[in-house]
């Protein structure tokens, strides 16, 4: 767990600069510059040992005990600039796929706003559907490895999991 810790940390550090970047949302096109940029990984040239710490903690947190996957959630939630910049090069339209892609929504616990949380969620399912994963399944699976302390008064990550919708 120190090993995970000592490496979330040095990542942390140099994702830390890209993560507090201002961004002018005052700006019209400011989404599309945001989308149209080089994604936080590549840009700290991190994206290798990323992905490669993503996979150890999410089968140990697949695996954990829920001490375990508390002291993941609390990685992420002490580490924020690795948290924000977290993510998985693998499509979340197999099944496979979405299961990583949840239990690293499960590990990041809302991050530092539910609705960012909440529509990440939405997009995940959405596509996942669209590609014809029976989502439920795996829902319901990552849900009940999921926290359920409600952070911000829109229900726990849990509680997120099990609503989410999965049908048009």
């Amino acid at each position: 767990m120190s090993d995970w810790e000592h490496q979330i940390k040095e990542l942390d550090k140099r994702l830390e600069p890209i993560a507090r970047w201002p961004v002018d949302v005052t700006r019209p096109d400011w989404i599309e510059r945001l989308q149209a940029g080089i994604p936080p990984l590549d840009e700290a040239g991190v994206r290798d040992a990323t992905e490669k710490l993503l996979d150890e903690l999410i089968e140990a947190y697949a695996r954990g005990t829920i001490d375990t996957r508390a002291i993941i959630r609390r990685l992420f939630a002490t580490y924020r600039s690795f948290a924000w910049a977290a993510t998985l090069s693998d499509p979340w339209t197999s099944v496979e796929g979405l299961r990583r892609h949840l239990i690293l929504f499960s590990m990041q616990d809302q991050g530092q706003d539910c609705r960012d949380a909440l529509l990440a969620l939405e997009r995940i399912c959405r596509e996942a559907r669209a590609a014809g994963v029976e989502a439920t399944p795996v829902l319901k699976e990552v849900a009940a490895m999921s926290s359920n302390a409600n952070k911000y008064g829109m229900g726990s990550t849990r509680d997120l999991l099990l609503d989410a919708k999965v049908e048009d």
